[in-house]
């Protein structure tokens, strides 16, 4: 089939957006390709449809779980068949899922790119057909980028061993130079293809204003602007503070963080996608991989990190192409404490080693011992057992991951699994034996036909209404099972994932690269300079956002704040309107000099007032005519 026969048979598009086909085409050229597509550009299927167009697998490599299950189940709705191996897997499953992958069952095969270092899934892979190679979040290969992750960096020793394999590398947000190290890092061919969309989004204005009161703006913003919106805060109990004033306010909204249960939030997120909930208050873990066309507000209520991190979450309002508003309100004090943010995520070397040695007898690990294993792991419940402050303990764990000592994934929801081991004889025998676990065994048998051969995945929520108990009893009922040996039960979870990726050393000899160390603090820094450039700035936002990302010749967007004139880093909001109104009375009447302007208000405001009408000139709200005279445009803006 064609690539656009593939696209109308799964996913029911007439055609490409922009620049997909040229991607799908250069991947099937078997060119290495890195493709730069704007948030909501649809870059998944840059690299799905090569692998149905194909014969053989494609190994997408990606650096959130969350992300991966997302896209698998999506996939195998559209009758495509797909997998994802990540932390936290029984081995058996594992076993399975490449065994499928060998034996062509399988389409797309989604991995970590921790699983690139294990000889033993690199040893499985090669004895598959591989057809493409994607990486998506590419931006993560490169240290001068915003989310730098060094596993990416085995990717490059992992395409040597597939040199006939076309790579493609997909994001949604990099600058010229992390363009450039992203095909470095990966060892790109000589004629490697490099496609990049506009950053630039014309329907989607940027607003940042400097509010006191944060929470009433929200409230005038959304009274203002209908439909579908994001609020994000910076911490979980912020979502739910601001979502409850909405309400008060009767407006329709729910709080999202990743502390909230698995189930809870794939409520909360359906009820939004599907219109039943206006608002959705958000920490940062919300959005990714969420594809709703129609939201038309993304307010942030704090400063972003970075550029990056801003342009991706402002990116999901107006992705239907209509007229849609990305806001941020800030204070002063929030950089301040963006400020203090910096200095905490970069400890000094003896608190590292102090989590360090913590995390060994936290898990009772021996000196020379560790390297792979995987336990659950609760940041409160350590902290507090070794007297740390969580977020010192926090940061410190993050370098740890950062420098490749520690693998610590978000929590992730794992559903319960089970295999059958007893043979179907002793199972007749032990059903008669144990008559209350009878109807267990039954239903199991009925619902869940490949448990005799591998690991299934439990609906327990399904599987205790069908037998009228509650799930605590059942999980009683299952662990009895697996303590005669019928079955092999794993519980669900939903705890992050600690990994120790090297063997234990003594705390005195962990090393870190000091300079690299330094290096990425002063990017970090850099970045955070941009954002605060990007708030402070009275430029045009949309140049100086697309600027940052290497667009240098764009256009004013006459529709931001400061090309509408209603911000000045030296006014506020109601004396801007203030003066702009009372200029625009005056100069209804007839063109006048500058002189006589200024004259009409008391000399303490000259400076302000001046500000505002090189706003007005500067927008196009004012004019000079012929004598220099200022006259008022009437014409709309």
């Amino acid at each position: 089939m064609e690539p656009v026969q593939i696209l109308q048979k799964h996913w029911g598009y007439a055609s490409f957006r922009p620049l997909q086909s040229e991607i799908i085409q250069s991947v099937l050229s078997n060119k290495d390709t890195l493709a730069l597509l704007p948030t909501g550009g649809g870059k998944s299927i840059c690299y799905q449809i090569p692998a149905l167009a194909k014969p053989g697998l494609c190994i997408v490599i990606s650096p959130l779980i969350a992300l991966m299950k997302d896209q698998v189940e999506q996939l195998t709705r559209r009758g495509i068949p797909a997998a994802a191996i990540y932390s936290g897997m029984h081995i058996s499953e594992i076993d399975r899922i490449l065994d499928n992958c060998i034996y062509g069952k399988l389409k797309l095969l989604y991995l970590s790119p921790e699983r690139l270092q294990s000889n033993l899934a690199i040893e499985r892979i090669k004895q598959m057909t591989i057809n493409l190679i994607a990486i998506d979040e590419a931006h993560c290969i490169s240290q001068w980028g915003y989310d730098f992750r060094p596993s990416y960096l085995q990717i490059a020793e992992f395409k040597e061993q597939f040199p006939n394999v076309p790579m493609l590398a997909v994001t949604a947000t990099a600058t010229p130079e992390v363009a450039e190290d992203i095909q470095q890092q990966l060892l790109f061919s000589k004629d490697a293809a490099f496609f990049q969309q506009s950053f630039e989004r014309s329907n989607l204005t940027y607003v940042v204003l400097n509010e006191q009161a944060k929470t009433t703006k929200l409230l005038e913003i959304l009274s203002k602007v209908n439909g579908s919106g994001i609020v994000y805060a910076r911490n979980r109990r912020k979502t739910k503070e601001i979502a409850e004033m909405l309400k008060r306010n009767r407006i329709s909204a729910e709080f999202y963080h990743a502390g909230l249960k698995p189930t809870e939030r794939s409520y909360k997120q359906d009820q939004w996608v599907n219109n039943k909930i206006r608002i959705m208050v958000a920490t940062n873990a919300f959005g990714m991989g969420i594809d709703k066309p129609d939201v038309r507000t993304v307010v942030h209520m704090d400063i972003p990190d970075s550029l990056e991190a801003y342009f991706q979450e402002a990116g999901r309002a107006g992705r239907d192409g209509k007229k849609s508003f990305a806001v941020l309100l800030h204070q002063k004090s929030d950089e301040e404490r963006m400020e203090k943010q910096l200095d905490h995520s970069f400890p000094p070397m003896s608190q590292i080693r102090n989590v360090y040695r913590a995390l060994g007898s936290y898990y009772q690990l021996a000196v020379g011992g560790g390297l792979g294993t995987s336990y659950d792991f609760n940041l409160g419940e350590f902290a507090q057992r070794f007297d740390f402050k969580p977020i010192t303990a926090h940061h410190c764990l993050k370098v740890l991951k950062d420098t490749e000592w520690i693998d610590l994934t978000d929590a992730v929801f794992v559903p319960a699994k089970l295999m059958i081991k007893a043979s179907k004889e002793e199972l007749y025998s032990f059903q008669l034996t144990n008559k209350n676990l009878d109807p267990l065994i039954k239903t199991l048998l009925r619902s869940y036909q490949g448990a005799f051969s591998h690991h299934v995945k439990i609906n327990e929520g399904k599987l205790s209404k069908f037998l009228n108990i509650q799930i605590p009893v059942l999980h009683k009922m299952f662990k009895r099972l697996a303590l005669e040996h019928i079955i092999d039960y794993q519980p669900p979870k939903d705890k992050p994932r600690l990994t120790f990726l090297k063997e234990r050393v003594n705390a005195e000899n962990l090393l870190i690269d000091t300079k690299r160390y330094n290096l990425l603090q002063k990017r970090r820094r850099d970045r955070l300079n941009a954002v605060f450039h990007f708030i402070n700035s009275d430029e045009c936002r949309n140049i100086v956002l697309l600027r940052y990302f290497g667009e240098m010749n764009s256009n004013k967007c006459t529709l931001c704040d400061i090309c509408t004139g209603r911000t000045s880093s030296k006014l506020s909001n109601e004396e801007y309107e203030q003066y702009a109104t009372k200029i625009e009375e005056v100069l209804q009447l007839k063109p006048l000099p500058i002189e006589d302007i200024m004259s009409k208000f008391s000399a303490k405001h000259h400076n302000k007032v001046l500000k505002v009408i090189t706003y007005l000139l500067e927008n196009e709200y004012l004019r000079q005519n012929s004598e220099q005279l200022l006259v008022w445009d009437s014409k709309e803006n």
